[in-house]
């Protein structure tokens, strides 16, 4: 991060009297303080603004049955909730917003309304909205800049082409590449899904000005949505959609382009994360009749609703109920009472757990906010990349060869690389040993402990011990005469993370793990 810094500082005094690149210099710079960017990205209707509810635990992003982001929107954290609109030259406006009311106080199944009917711009004559941006109080925002995207396969061929320009940018000039990381939706997977991943890892079209293969972001993760659909909303829709995630993963990552995949029924992950104690009670109810009767008012959500259904819960209230959580929420929440869950709290809980949110997270923060400084190091050492590519016969061509060497070999970005590679490629390695792989590169995290598989009370002459020992057993089996290429590098990278591990252990041990040195 130190030297990407340098990097950017330099260049800005070299090219500093140019207005129009001195903006984006200072935009590269701006970008490694700010929190990282992560775009939620996919087709129509995937369920994008859901999950962004659920990840935030408010519901702060439009959703609706009909095409509801039509503008690229950045969530961001904020001192009070606010939305404004802003056209391509930087003209703002202030938008209402609607908050729609479920029954009996309860919150609404679609919840908020961005009211752009009439905004209030700043400039005389009215503009053309062409991004949005929420600023909400939000300790998830305040880590995690989070960018809800059109679907990419819109009624609409402008829609789409808005995510097109922002995940994908083409033309001349250099682009800063505005999101570090990725979290793609997949419903189903044909052409249009791989097709935009592709162009996501390739980054601008003929641009030449970055690495080939590096100048996307680095960071991708594949979450099929709406993952209770495709079990019809049974009891066992997960352990289906676990099988159809497996089935993308084998596709996608054969060919680098995921680095997971991970089911997730978004709409019960937001319900769960904003359950009411009136819903609750109405679960506890539900759970209260006969097995068989249940069974049959949920054939449908217009069944379950119908008012002339003698169910103790009443008919607008059912309605509110398949609206906010589905069939497949309803049968899991009345079977966890059943079960002996008890209370608003511990359901919530175990409706997240079942969800697919937890893991996630989990994956989330493995990937993207461990690794936060290095992802947000590849987006401005990218971007300058194509700034100095694009205004050459200064002082600052001198920095090109830098910056595309650190794009290339900068140890923690091989890491990520090799963490796509690991799920594509096999080497020749039995489980025990590509699971130590997988840990040593930061696979289950990037504390020391975590790499060397070590509990975190681990005394650190035991942690010097053990990472020392594994220098010494990816070294040996790099030069192993049967090693191809691929195989000796991925075991390079893992003798090199663990030299860094002794570095860092013989240093006192609050040093950051981004603090690790580069060895080549």
């Amino acid at each position: 991060m130190a030297e990407t810094r340098g990097l950017v500082a330099a260049a800005r005094r070299a090219l500093g009297d140019r207005p129009r690149v001195r903006g984006q210099l200072d935009e590269c710079a701006r970008r490694l303080d700010e929190p990282l960017r992560v775009a939620l990205a996919g087709q129509l209707k995937a369920g994008k603004s859901t999950l962004l509810n659920a990840l935030v635990g408010q519901d702060i992003a439009p959703t609706d049955a009909t095409e509801c982001t039509r503008l690229v929107t950045w969530y961001r954290h904020g001192p009070a909730p606010r939305v404004t609109a802003y056209a391509a030259d930087g003209s703002h406006a202030d938008v209402v917003v609607r908050r729609g009311r479920g029954t009996e106080g309860l919150p609404g199944a679609h919840g908020l309304t961005f009211d752009l009917s009439a905004p209030r711009w700043n400039s005389p004559t009215p503009r053309e909205v062409d991004h949005l941006a929420v600023e909400w109080p939000s300790a998830e925002l305040a880590q995690t800049t989070i960018i809800d995207t059109p679907g990419i396969s819109s009624l609409s061929r402008e829609v789409s082409a808005r995510t097109a320009r922002l995940l994908t940018p083409g033309g001349p000039g250099p682009v800063l590449p505005p999101a570090d990381a990725v979290v793609y939706l997949l419903r189903r997977l044909d052409t249009a899904d791989v097709d935009f991943l592709e162009r996501i890892g390739a980054g601008p079209s003929g641009s030449g000005s970055a690495p080939q293969g590096f100048s996307g972001p680095l960071g991708v993760i594949g979450v099929v949505s709406r993952a209770d659909e495709i079990g019809a909303g049974r009891i066992d829709a997960l352990h289906s959609a676990r099988d159809v995630a497996a089935r993308f993963a084998t596709e996608l990552e054969r060919t680098g382009l995921c680095q997971s995949v991970i089911p997730v029924a978004g709409l019960l992950a937001f319900a769960a994360a904003t359950l009411r104690q009136r819903e609750y009670d109405a679960f506890e109810a539900l759970a209260a009749i006969p097995v068989d009767e249940l069974t049959a008012a949920l054939l449908s959500a217009d069944r379950f609703a119908h008012p002339d259904l003698p169910l103790p819960v009443p008919a607008e209230l059912r309605a509110h109920l398949a609206a906010r959580f589905g069939l497949f929420g309803i049968r899991l929440a009345v079977t966890l009472i059943r079960l002996g869950v008890r209370g608003s709290q511990a359901l919530a809980a175990e409706l997240t757990a079942r969800s697919g949110l937890d893991e996630l997270r989990t994956v989330l923060d493995v990937q993207f906010a461990q690794r936060a400084d290095e992802l947000k190091a590849h987006s401005a050492l990218t971007a300058l990349s194509r700034i100095l590519t694009a205004n050459p016969g200064t002082a600052a061509d001198t920095l090109l060869p830098r910056v595309r060497t650190l794009l290339a070999d900068v140890h923690a970005f091989a890491e990520l690389r090799l963490l796509a590679q690991l799920r594509t490629d096999e080497f020749p390695l039995p489980p025990a040993d590509l699971a130590e792989l997988h840990r040593l590169i930061g696979g289950a995290g990037v504390a020391p402990t975590l790499r060397l598989g070590l509990s975190a009370h681990t005394d650190l002459p035991t942690q010097r011990e053990v990472a020392l020992a594994a220098v010494h057993t990816w070294r040996a089996r790099a030069r192993h005469p049967l090693a191809d290429q691929s195989f000796a590098s991925a075991c390079l990278t893992a003798a090199r993370s663990a030299e860094g591990l002794l570095d860092i252990l013989h240093e006192p041990p609050t040093t950051p793990f981004p603090a690790l040195r580069q060895h080549r």
